[in-house]
């Protein structure tokens, strides 16, 4: 019997189990080491190894026997369960990893030992022989990484960052924890909240090159509101305590310290210099870097993030220096892989001038406005590896939803500037890259293919024509039951990218169609892509009876820097007026029943969703809002306060921009719309009390709306009922409200 989609999706974790991730090159080309699990359904990753020809030898292709696993979690554990720390799970709800068995990994610089937990217990792996072996350490181990030399793994463990020394030197804590005046406590070496969930800085400590030093964050959170979230469905359980920053509250106070490990067991306590900096006018530290080519590099951000500060770290005494400054009176964004230093001693970061985003090293743009620089992916001798998609001056034909890999120069035969693009797929596709020396291991996913392509590749000098295949690392991801077929274009005055998917099967003349409007819709959040995976859950939709629209309009990413900052002070405004242009412009050209739109959505999409039965009744006639911000006074500063300001001096944005004001509820121009809202009760990024209070205020309202609370349920929803479920409870309920037979 086939497997109905819902079932697969669900199983599958939406089709990621199985394929290759989280690659590493070594610096030499000779091996890739990655995560992967056994199979499409199964949820435990192990740690592998590919080898790979040396610098001059050609690659091995095929499996060669040199493919092979070198941690197993059920050989580890002895056939026993996961137990996860308190602070594992919010580490992994805060990447959204919803996986088992090795979750994450670091190396040396030379990729010759691993680190990782494994059950709160640290493993490490020597990747040239697969020899592993468990080090005796206090629990629970979060975040092991080995200093670059690969003699010492350093961890946090009970909220203090310890040091471990492979030859047999003991185990150590070089820091913490402490109490705090108000009777908490600090943790050393994690990232706080608003980093690991807002600026994607998932660590708080980070090795010198030469292994002996460390900067290590250390967080006092007792300034943060405490939040309490209780499971109803269990009353004997205590409520979870949770710190969390909520827009126009205090955060926590995050400082950076140099410490000393040394060589001996009396080593860290003694050797501590702060890192010092104008915390008051900079409170959010952003990224730290610190590579054998310059001093340690840091980006503040002030709390507006319209100011940035690029600085670097005198190691003797703690004080840092100005090298570089930003302003933007928007905001300005944080991207991956910047700031860091070029061997010779050059910063390179992404920057928004001209009114487009470039690559810059030192002083110097190496893009145009062609190009919309998305992340740093590796920088070289002398050139960047650099992912992006087109940008505000390319071809008007530009294939939509595109993101490519590219390589630009800054010094040598390419000292002239310009790039090349590495990524080569047939037809539109995203890719992203890893690269250790002249291998690049190249992942690409297109639209007619289900699931990604990782290939080993080795590069040329520039001019010297096409990388040089090694290998493909083998997915054993699911092949989905059903084919995406996503028609991808612009809609309207303003271009909006969309993706319009129709039944399959469907024939012109078959007549229009109930529409299902399918939007993440705002920041942070690109739904239109050149892949197939991402459109398969919309296709279902889709062959349930409705035409599917995705659009991704103002706010979203992957445009321009203009794009993306309209909806600076309006998100509500902003993001339901393109999904509206999108809908009506596109029903020009395909078979869309105006008369009957529906629209689904999980947390921004949720709110988006709720908005648009809330505001516009004339254009949507049903809505399921998953997870939705209802009250932004409810979420966190880092990112509301970037588009909406403080509450405090702005208290008449967030009332335009709620669903429980007054303003927000005010009598639409229309009837009321059918609205079922979805909500997971243990969800700790957007709490319940959001969709509580939306609920209180539509009853205080007259106005008839569903609730489904989900017990046990976080922000992911990763159980596999919950996620099948939800499919056929949303689907039937869009069915019932738009009359679709």
């Amino acid at each position: 019997m086939v497997m109905s989609f819902p079932r697969q999706y669900a199983r599958t974790q939406r089709f990621t189990l199985g394929a290759p991730r989280a690659f590493t090159v070594a610096p030499d080309g000779s091996r890739i080491v990655f995560l992967r699990s056994r199979g499409g359904t199964d949820r435990a990753n192990l740690l592998w190894v590919r080898e790979l020809g040396g610098p001059g030898e050609p690659g091995l292709g095929g499996d060669g026997g040199r493919e092979r696993a070198v941690a197993d979690p059920a050989e580890l554990l002895g056939g026993a369960d996961e137990e996860l720390s308190p602070e594992e799970r919010a580490r992994r709800e805060r990447s959204r990893e919803g996986s088992a068995g090795v979750v994450g990994y670091a190396t040396d610089s030379a990729v010759e030992t691993a680190a990782f937990a494994l059950s709160g217990r640290l493993f490490t792996a020597d990747l040239r022989t697969a020899a592993v072996r468990e080090l005796s350490t206090p629990t629970p181990v979060v975040d092991p990484r080995p200093c670059p030399g690969g003699r010492r793994v350093a961890y946090v463990a009970d909220g203090a960052l310890r040091v471990a020394d492979l030859g047999g030197g003991g185990d150590r804590a070089v820091a913490g924890p402490e109490e705090t005046r108000g009777g908490g406590r600090t943790t050393w070496g994690l990232a706080e909240f608003a980093a690991a969930e807002e600026m994607d800085r998932s660590r708080g400590f980070w090795w010198s090159p030469d292994g002996t030093r460390m900067l290590a964050a250390r967080v006092d959170d007792s300034p943060v509101r405490r939040w309490w979230i209780a499971d109803p469905a269990d009353p004997e359980s205590e409520p979870a305590e949770v710190a969390y920053p909520a827009a126009g509250t205090d955060n926590a106070e995050v400082t950076l310290h140099l410490l000393d490990v040394g060589d001996g067991e009396a080593a860290g306590e003694a050797g501590r210099t702060e890192v010092v900096w104008d915390r008051v006018r900079y409170p959010y530290l952003a990224r730290v870097h610190w590579s054998a080519a310059g001093p340690p590099l840091l980006l503040v951000q002030s709390r507006d993030q319209r100011s940035h500060l690029y600085l670097t770290v005198d190691t003797a005494t703690g004080r840092t220096a100005p090298l570089h400054a930003d302003e933007d009176p928007a905001w300005l964004e944080l991207f991956p892989g910047v700031p860091v230093w070029t061997p010779d001693g050059r910063l390179v970061r992404i920057a928004d001038e001209g009114g487009a985003r470039v690559l810059v090293v030192g002083d110097r743009p190496l893009t145009s406005a062609a190009l919309h620089v998305r992340a740093v992916l590796d920088v070289g001798d002398e050139d960047v590896l650099f992912s992006a998609s087109a940008g505000p001056e390319a071809p008007e034909d530009s294939p939509v939803g595109e993101i490519a890999v590219y390589r630009a120069w800054f010094r040598g035969s390419g000292d002239q500037g310009g790039w090349e693009r590495v990524s080569h797929e047939d037809g539109a596709h995203i890719a992203s890259a890893v690269r250790g020396g002249d291998t690049v291991v190249l992942s690409t996913a297109v639209l007619d293919r289900p699931g990604a392509r990782a290939e080993a590749l080795r590069l040329p000098e520039t001019g010297k024509g096409a990388p040089t295949p090694l290998a493909v690392i083998a997915s054993h991801a699911e092949t989905p039951v059903l084919t995406a077929r996503p028609r991808l274009l612009r809609a309207g005055a303003r271009r909006i990218p969309a993706a319009v998917l129709l039944p399959t099967g469907y024939r012109d003349g078959d007549g229009a169609l109930p529409v299902l409007m399918d939007p993440y819709g705002g920041p942070h959040g690109q739904r239109v892509v050149a892949a197939h995976n991402p459109h398969l859950t919309s296709q279902w939709f889709a062959d349930q009876g409705f035409a599917v629209v995705v659009a991704d309009g103002r706010g979203t990413p992957g445009n321009s820097p203009a794009w993306e900052k309209a909806v600076a002070g309006d998100l509500a405004g902003t993001t339901l007026d393109d999904q509206v242009e999108a809908l009506r412009t596109l029903a020009e050209n395909h078979p869309l029943d105006l008369g009957r739109v529906g629209i689904r959505g999980w947390s921004y999409g949720g709110y988006l969703a709720a908005l648009a039965v809330l505001r516009r009744p004339d254009v949507f006639h049903a809505a399921v809002a998953g997870a939705p911000v209802t009250d932004w006074r409810l979420y966190d500063t880092h990112y509301t306060e970037r588009y909406l300001g403080p509450p405090q001096e702005r208290p008449e944005v967030y009332a335009a921009n709620s669903l429980v004001t007054d303003e927000g509820l005010s009598e639409p121009a229309g009837p009321h719309r059918p609205l079922m809202i979805v909500h997971g009760l243990a969800d700790d990024n957007v709490v319940a009390a959001h969709t509580l209070r939306l609920s209180s205020a539509l009853l205080a309202a007259g106005r008839m709306h569903e609730v489904l609370p989900l017990s046990g349920v976080t922000h992911m929803t990763p159980q596999e009922q919950v996620a099948e479920n939800l499919l056929l409870l949303q689907v039937a309920f869009l069915k019932r409200s738009l009359g679709v037979a």
